[in-house]
């Protein structure tokens, strides 16, 4: 994921509107389901008013300079649509999740495969595979649904690196990245999710194996406990993983929380029991530390200080959404889960007082707007909102045996040779002017910003 900074209108500017106007929050009745429906309406026509993947001339689903974040873009988008069944967008959510599936239909699309990392591609793989559990239609032609998840997973899977710290996936995917010297939690915590989610829906020995394997490895490295259940940004390659960056971020322990859920509800006996002592120990270490002021979740490590950047933004929405499917997947949670979702939620929507017409902000807990606007801002509060329904829809995803019937591939990807590589040293000249495009934006930033976390950890 690319370390790119928070583009909006000058602050002073934006206060000068606000001040002009009387604020109107999205009016939200948090136990009353058409209310919460209302307002993830208001958010989501909010959101899609920076996406123009459907306009003549533009592609499909492409963010160019932020391209994972298309992924959470359609994440609520499939939400929206599965708990409201509001279907306004689901021509261009179909044609988008599709169309940057690349042509070996594994989110390795040509235009940005050059330069992504482990994450990006990840997310775009949890995607799909939350189309494939919400039984969102299959396309006539194309890839599966369920089929791009498995793509995802196969071609992550080969780039598994045993020659340092044991094993673990690398940040990003080719060694002229600067994220290449780092092993980090959402990409491992995120391939872990992925591979419990394909075993729950296929039945498939294959993805228990990897997500135990991830599992015991991320245990084994600075990057999880399993005993504090802190879950740690990244680790250096450089001197095996020992050097930590204990960075706080909430997806970090959501997407190992969500892993958690989907291994408890697949398994059982004294395995599920295990799984639920994870779950249960990254759910209270999640609550403890990023529901703060007033109980609302907040990312301390840039909210207060007004800092976060276009991807920080989005990871308490990410998180909101895998918190309301651990409720589901983990019914003994539900009822804390859905207390903490229903104050932030409120909380959410009275932000949204931006420019009269609902515009949210960053800072939830402030319970109106901050200033800030923006795509970002309004995928998080899209899924807060969203995530609420579950008060009113306690349905479960979906298996191939419970309903599902996107089709299966089990060798997607494979064909895909050069985005399985990992250690391809060769790079072409295309190869560094696309990477140039992202890496020499970040990269003396993140060189900084990884120090400072390593000194405070």
């Amino acid at each position: 994921m690319h370390l790119l900074g928070h583009c909006s209108s000058s602050r002073a500017a934006i206060f000068a509107l606000l001040l002009s106007s009387i604020a109107r929050a999205i009016d939200l009745d948090i136990s009353d389901e058409q209310s919460i429906k209302d307002a993830a309406s208001t958010s989501t026509y909010a959101m899609m008013k920076y996406y123009y993947g459907n306009e003549t001339g533009q592609i499909p689903g492409a963010f160019p300079d932020k391209w994972w974040e298309g992924a959470p873009l359609f994440m609520a988008l499939l939400e929206y649509w599965h708990f409201t069944g509001d279907t306004t967008y689901n021509e261009e959510l179909s044609v988008g999740l599709q169309w940057q599936g690349g042509t070996d239909g594994d989110y390795m699309p040509g235009n940005y495969s050059s330069y992504l990392g482990n994450d990006d591609q990840m997310f775009w793989g949890l995607a799909a595979m939350t189309a494939a559990e919400f039984g969102f239609p299959d396309r006539s032609t194309g890839f599966s649904w369920l089929s791009l998840a498995q793509g995802v997973f196969n071609t992550q899977i080969k780039r598994w690196d045993t020659s340092s710290c044991g094993g673990g996936l690398r940040w990003q995917i080719w060694p002229y990245q600067s994220g290449y010297t780092m092993k980090n939690s959402i990409s491992n915590g995120g391939l872990f999710q992925l591979s419990a989610r394909l075993a729950r829906y296929t039945g498939d020995a294959i993805y228990l194996q990897w997500a135990n394997k991830i599992w015991d490895w991320s245990v084994s490295s600075p990057l999880l406990s399993n005993t504090t259940w802190n879950v740690a940004d990244s680790a250096v390659v450089g001197d095996n993983c020992a050097t930590q960056g204990n960075a706080q971020w909430t997806y970090n322990y959501g997407t190992y929380l969500m892993g958690a859920a989907y291994m408890y509800n697949y398994t059982n006996g004294t395995i599920q029991a295990q799984w639920l002592t994870a779950v249960n120990g990254l759910l209270n270490a999640t609550f403890n530390n990023f529901f703060l002021t007033g109980g609302i979740i907040e990312d301390y490590y840039c909210e207060p200080t007004e800092t976060c950047n276009n991807n920080e933004i989005l990871f308490k929405g990410l998180t909101s959404s895998w918190l309301a499917l651990t409720a589901l997947l983990v019914p003994s949670t539900f009822d804390s889960i859905l207390a903490k979702l229903q104050k932030s939620g409120q909380a959410a929507a009275a932000s949204c007082t931006g420019h009269n017409n609902g515009t949210c902000g960053v800072q939830w807990y402030r319970s109106t707007w901050d200033g800030w606007m923006g795509m970002e801002e309004q995928i998080s509060a899209t899924k807060v909102f969203i995530a609420n329904l579950i008060n009113f829809n306690k349905t479960a995803p979906v298996t191939s045996t419970t309903g599902g019937n996107s089709t299966s591939n089990p060798t997607a990807g494979e064909d895909d040779t050069d985005g399985s590589n990992q250690m391809r040293t060769t790079t072409t000249t295309a190869d560094k002017a696309g990477a140039g495009i992202v890496t020499a934006v970040f990269v003396a930033g993140w060189i900084g910003l990884m120090s400072f976390m390593m000194l405070g950890g």
